[in-house]
């Protein structure tokens, strides 16, 4: 049995610059813990493969597309590959997330990913 304790796992570097932790990943899936404090949102961005997100503490918007949707915790939102979407902390209290991709994405798609989001920005 392995056990996962979030705040023992490293924070992954992010163009976002949120607190972004990969807690399980293996050949189909990958999890994301992410921890938004008040005010933090991500860069609005698309990722090639199929998410979902799974609100565990708190609450904020996530937007997909041209939906936006005031979510709280226990909430699933699906998000499809290639739709833009982004998650805000508009409130005062921590939001914490689920992020899970699946299928896992590789290496080459997430660059990709990255280099297209950093293109929107300028």
């Amino acid at each position: 049995m392995q056990v996962v304790k979030i705040k023992d796992v490293q924070r992954v570097q992010n163009p976002h610059g949120v607190d972004a932790r990969k807690i399980h990943e293996n050949e189909h899936i990958q999890a994301v813990h992410l921890w938004l404090k008040p005010g933090e949102q991500l860069i609005k961005h698309a990722t090639p493969v199929d998410v979902f997100f799974y609100i565990l503490e708190g609450n904020g918007i996530v937007e997909i597309g041209d939906e936006k949707q005031h979510v709280t915790k226990d909430m699933l939102v699906d998000s499809p590959k290639n739709i833009p979407h982004c998650l805000y902390n508009d409130g005062d209290e921590d939001f914490r997330i689920l992020v899970v991709k699946t299928p896992r994405p590789s290496n080459e798609q997430n660059k990709q990913a990255v280099q297209a989001m950093m293109m929107g920005l300028k």
